[in-house]
């Protein structure tokens, strides 16, 4: 090591000892090295929050009650059980939010002079040395002609130009090639820099922006929100959903009170194949209507699909799951008069009735789809499926007796004592609309619109922001021109980007080679 490289490297320690402790502290706090660690602890962290099933998610008393208790005790002590809520992820998020905070403040003044303060001149011997160069002459002595042709080109490849003239020092060398600084000359250049992408410079700031927005959303959707399953059976009512919460095996359930009552009025099933099951695999969406009664704001119906949320006063309703009981949305009944009266079709809702003719009120109470009596002597369904199916039913003749009277598909049952005859009448089940007997909703509450801050603004941006930082780059040309000793003029062209070397590679060998033949320029000297 030689004597110079042994001083350079014991003053950069000197210096390094000589910084205030809370110099050292910002470095690190501010260092890409340890927002990338928090980064990926993070990741590791939201991965988790994705295998492992949270509390107030359906389906989650199932998935609790398989774990070992080993498993109960570790993941609750860790809050994995709602771990978007525990204190280390907020506490990460905080962090990871102060680094990239840190990270901006010192490194945005410089990206911000490449776009405010570019550089516009350089010397021949800086082009030279970069990556990028190529040297060119003219038979022309005229520079001002030739930088206008270096200027129409770039121009023509989407770069902005600038000309700007300089004066520069030329220095003599000797015969080892050293500068002679007892021989030096001013020379007189034109530098014609052009410049595009320039805002590429801030991509990196805007994906900090984007992160930092996509981390506030997320956190004040947390802290002032909340995500609940209601179970939508039509005709059911309440103006309250039930939370759950788990310490380690102790379960708790609670109540929370909404601004409105929620009414199921209708839930519908669109089948690929309507005599096929209500399978996923064999549905194309489910829709649930409710009706939503609120003292302050009056009445609303909506629809919520797969789709099609609906939000309402940062209350948002999605799709979550669908019962794999069977049931009818809607039924036609075939009734056949005992006094040969004809043969009559209704078709009627569920929760609905119809009036006959005859004045006789026949309600749809309920849909067996796998009918059976149960042990108790009670009609009860074997299965979700619709292997025998059977439509409950309460008919009330004109001036008699309610009674009730149970339809089967196609007179499946005529020798049984429920399938007989009723109040005059053979019934008949003709027809039924296949819909679950439940479908659960998800309830997500946004007062501050926090997730749609988040995903909207921080998600997209993200994004935009990453298309931007990867795909365009800060593409910089200088062309140094003089006019040499034989009277001809000299080029000296430079070029630099911030990332996709190979295609800025091509571009500049485009440009230097459409400069070459403006200028009327013969064969190449070399690089």
């Amino acid at each position: 090591m030689s004597t110079s490289e042994e001083t350079i490297i014991r003053e950069s320690a000197t210096r390094r000892r000589s910084e205030p402790f809370s110099k050292k502290v910002i470095d690190l706090l501010s260092s890409v090295r340890l927002g990338v660690v928090l980064l990926c602890i993070l990741v590791v962290l939201s991965m988790i929050g994705m295998l492992i099933v949270q509390q107030n998610v359906n389906g989650f008393d199932a998935y609790f009650a398989s774990l070992t208790p080993a498993e109960r005790y570790v993941y609750a002590r860790l809050g994995f059980f709602d771990i978007y809520h525990s204190w280390y992820f907020n506490f990460l998020l905080l962090f990871l939010s102060l680094n990239i905070v840190l990270a901006s403040l010192e490194r945005f003044p410089s990206a911000w002079s490449y776009i405010v303060k570019p550089k516009l001149t350089a010397t021949k011997e800086w082009l030279l040395s970069r990556k990028y160069n190529s040297r060119a002459s003219a038979d022309i002595g005229d520079v001002s002609e030739v930088a206008e042709t270096v200027s129409k080109v770039l121009k023509e490849h989407g770069f902005s130009s600038r000309t700007s003239a300089t004066t520069m020092m030329s220095y003599a060398t000797d015969a080892d090639g050293n500068r002679d600084y007892d021989r030096m000359e001013k020379e007189d250049a034109i530098v014609v820099f052009g410049q595009r992408g320039k805002w590429n410079r801030l991509g990196a700031y805007i994906v900090h922006v984007s992160l930092l927005t996509l981390f506030l959303g997320h956190f004040v959707a947390l802290q002032t929100g909340f995500d609940a399953d209601v179970r939508m059976v039509p005709g059911d009512a309440s103006d309250q959903i039930q939370m759950i919460r788990f310490d380690l095996d102790k379960k708790e359930k609670f109540n929370v009170q909404l601004p409105f009552t929620i009414t199921c009025t209708d839930i519908e099933q669109k089948l690929i194949d309507p005599r096929g099951s209500i399978s996923v695999t064999n549905t194309l969406d489910w829709r649930t209507q409710i009706r939503i009664d609120d003292p302050e704001y009056g009445v609303t119906t909506a629809d919520v699909s797969m789709n099609n949320p609906f939000s309402y006063r940062g209350f948002r309703f999605f799709q979550a799951e669908a019962s794999r009981i069977g049931y009818a949305r809607s039924i036609v009944l075939d009734i056949e008069s005992q006094e040969g009266g004809g043969t009559e079709s209704y078709r009627i809702p569920r929760l609905g009735s119809v009036t006959t003719d005859a004045g006789m009120v026949i309600e749809y109470d309920e849909f067996l789809p796998d009918f059976v009596f149960g042990p108790d002597g009670r009609p009860d369904t074997r299965s979700g499926d619709y292997n025998n199916p059977v439509a409950v039913l309460s008919v009330t003749p004109k001036g008699g007796e309610r009674t009730r009277v149970f339809a089967f598909e196609g007179g499946r049952a005529d020798n049984l004592p429920v399938g007989a005859p009723k109040v005059g009448y053979k019934w008949k089940l003709a027809e039924y609309e296949k819909s679950p007997f439940f479908h659960v909703l998800s309830i997500k509450y946004d007062p501050y619109s926090g997730a749609f801050i988040a995903w909207y603004f921080g998600g997209f941006g993200l994004m935009f922001a990453l298309s931007f930082v990867f795909f365009f780059s800060h593409r910089r040309i200088w062309a140094y021109i003089r006019k040499d000793k034989d009277g001809k003029a000299e080029l000296v062209l430079g070029g630099d980007t911030n990332r996709n070397h190979g295609a800025f590679e091509q571009k500049f060998e485009r440009v230097a080679e459409e400069i070459r033949n403006g200028i009327n320029k013969g064969p190449d000297p070399g690089r």
